[in-house]
């Protein structure tokens, strides 16, 4: 009988079985991605933040719009309640006024003399009062006025700022989420422990460049010359070399001159 000839299928490798070599090119590949990424981040540059912080004033002044309202139309009911209280006590200085015509002796005269002179008084109190609320609604309603102005301002900022990036979104959003997904798969290609010093480095570097390849024989990161014997190693790329000065993931590309 014939020998039963069986076709291996071709194994994939996982993220612990791949040579340093192929780590190597993988984050390499990875900090391109994120560059990239990286890149449509800075078109969108102070914008989503100053959208925020638009949106946040307004809100603000939106909530003090509605704190001079309230005040406002807390002394008009202040005004209101107070004339109330006037035509009650001038009802009370007609009926003293109606009295003292029927008084049978100087006391009683003089009693409610006194008593009007102290109602009148009372009315003065409260026509005082009620001009203070004038005066303070007054000032109220200048600065109602000038904060809806200054809302109407900022909203116009807004629009302006979002319609900006929104144009940047729509642009590169298509773009941006294959990066990602992109730059999602070649993290899964990692060994956790090589990936989460890629990203400490990236974080902790001012543009995001964890692994740079030399260039003229120095770190394409911090233009430090790199030693003839560190050369090698690198290029050999049987591990992970970092910068000794700034510590950037270094890794050799015959092209990364003629890109540049």
């Amino acid at each position: 009988m014939a020998e039963e000839i069986r076709e291996e299928q071709p194994t994939v490798a996982t993220r612990e079985e791949r040579t340093m070599d192929e780590n190597l090119q993988v984050l390499y590949n990875l900090q391109r991605v994120d560059s990239k990424i990286d890149h449509f981040r800075r078109l969108r540059g102070e914008l989503p933040e100053e959208v925020r912080d638009l949106e946040d004033e307004i809100e603000g002044l939106r909530t003090r719009v509605a704190n001079l309202e309230g005040e406002l139309q807390g002394g008009l009911e202040q005004i209101s309640s107070k004339r109330i209280e006037i035509r009650a006590i001038e009802n009370q200085i007609s009926k003293y006024a109606e009295q003292q015509k029927n008084v049978r002796n100087n006391r009683e005269y003089d009693s409610l003399t006194n008593e009007l002179e102290y109602q009148r008084l009372e009315v003065d109190l409260r026509n005082k009062q009620i001009r203070d609320i004038k005066t303070r609604n007054e000032g109220v309603s200048r600065q109602l006025e000038v904060a809806k102005r200054h809302i109407a301002e900022r909203e116009l900022d807004l629009g302006v700022k979002r319609s900006e990036l929104q144009g940047i979104i729509d642009e590169t959003e298509k773009e941006e989420a294959e990066l990602r997904a992109e730059s999602e798969t070649l993290q899964s290609k990692l060994p956790e422990r090589v990936l989460q010093g890629y990203l400490r480095i990236r974080n902790s570097v001012r543009n995001g460049l964890a692994v740079v390849s030399v260039k003229r024989n120095a770190c394409g990161g911090c233009f430090n010359r790199i030693p003839p014997q560190r050369l090698l190693d690198i290029r050999m790329q049987k591990r992970i070399i970092v910068c000794e000065y700034c510590g950037r993931i270094l890794v050799w590309d015959e092209h990364a001159e003629d890109e540049e």
